[in-house]
């Protein structure tokens, strides 16, 4: 979905608690990352996706370019949640062209909306493994109304929306760039405040996608209700080793038992691959998000699936100014994911 002209542009990723901007410039020598910020959003301004105050979250952006000196107005922004579904389907062998006749048709098969309701893309994969006379399609449809939604709130911003990406894919791209094509089958997670985005894939090529309305917030809310404490303070005290305001068995308790939810759900999403794909096994799962930094979520997950957990090292590959604070990097590097994964658009991308 493309509304620009300049191949430049800025990743903005707009959660329901920070608004994350990456500029990135690609050159003969590789990718450098010239400026990266974050700013929080109070609560309330967005939910499950949807943008209740759009005047707010525009003033926190231009608050955020502003802060960062970043001039350019080119954008790329993503979406995810309920409002959007990503399918792999088979459909006939065919050209791209026939396809792109054909696609709302097929898609009607497969979207639980009205299908003038929605925005459909499409990317064929490749070749049906069982049958030759299918091809493999990755099907996206995002509903209008969410779209044209951010869409008019980077415009209120002052911003030009150039690209309009899924959260999922852009996870996929920074591991792409970062991890490189192993051909090792990997499942990407984004734990944010409110949402976390799966994305399983097999050869580089991702076969399951899935969001869940599950995140930080249930933490969040579970301490806030347990310590009568503010919001702020409550995102601080599960990162902590040590607080006052509850004991160490309440706090294991309350962390214990949303991150196990968490598990369960992540473990159906692995079952369903598992019955597609029987002979294959998934050795790495890569965490992104502000839960990726929960020691005992970590734990839980590597012991239940039997994988390799770690969290994801999305400045791997970039280099980065003199300006910036690597310790800074360091900490805040898993919630920078999607953002660097829409910053390495480009507006002529597919």
């Amino acid at each position: 979905m493309l509304f620009g002209k300049k191949k430049d542009i800025v990743g903005v990723d707009i959660g329901s608690r920070t608004i994350k901007v990456a500029e990135v410039e690609e050159n003969k020598k590789g990718r450098m990352i010239r400026k990266f910020g974050m700013i929080d959003i109070a609560p309330g301004l967005i939910e499950d996706g949807a943008v209740k105050n759009p005047e707010a979250v525009a003033y926190l952006i231009r608050q955020l370019f502003t802060s960062q000196k970043i001039k350019e107005n080119n954008v790329a922004i993503s979406i995810g949640g309920y409002s959007t579904i990503v399918k792999n389907i088979s459909v006939p062998a065919m050209d791209e062209d026939q396809l792109q006749e054909m696609i709302q048709f097929e898609a009607e098969q497969y979207i639980p909306f009205d299908i003038n309701d929605v925005n459909l893309d499409f990317q064929i994969i490749g070749e049906n493994e069982i049958n030759p006379n299918q091809m493999n399609v990755l099907l996206v449809a995002a509903k209008k109304e969410m779209v044209n939604d951010y869409v008019n709130l980077v415009q209120l911003a002052g911003l030009n929306p150039c690209v309009i990406d899924v959260d999922a894919f852009a996870l996929q791209n920074i591991h792409e760039i970062n991890y490189g094509a192993a051909g090792e089958n990997v499942v990407l997670i984004d734990i944010g405040a409110s949402k976390i985005t799966l994305n399983i894939l097999r050869d580089n090529v991702s076969v399951f996608m899935r969001d869940v309305s599950m995140g930080c917030q249930q933490i969040n809310t579970k301490i806030i209700s347990l310590a009568n404490c503010t919001l702020d303070e409550a995102e601080a005290l599960y990162h902590s080793e040590e607080t006052d305001k509850l004991s160490d068995k309440e706090m294991i308790e309350i962390v214990s038992s949303v991150v196990t939810a968490w598990c369960t759900e992540i473990g159906r999403a692995l079952d369903f691959f598992y019955s597609t794909y029987p002979g294959d096994q998934i050795r790495k799962i890569i965490l992104s998000g502000g839960g990726a930094k929960i020691r005992k979520f970590r734990e839980l997950l590597a012991a239940e699936t039997n994988s390799e957990v770690e969290m994801i090292r999305p400045f791997e590959k970039f280099s980065v100014g003199s300006d910036f604070d690597l310790s800074y990097l360091e900490q805040i590097a898993p919630q920078a994911a999607i953002c660097l994964g829409l910053a390495i658009r480009k507006i002529d991308d597919k």
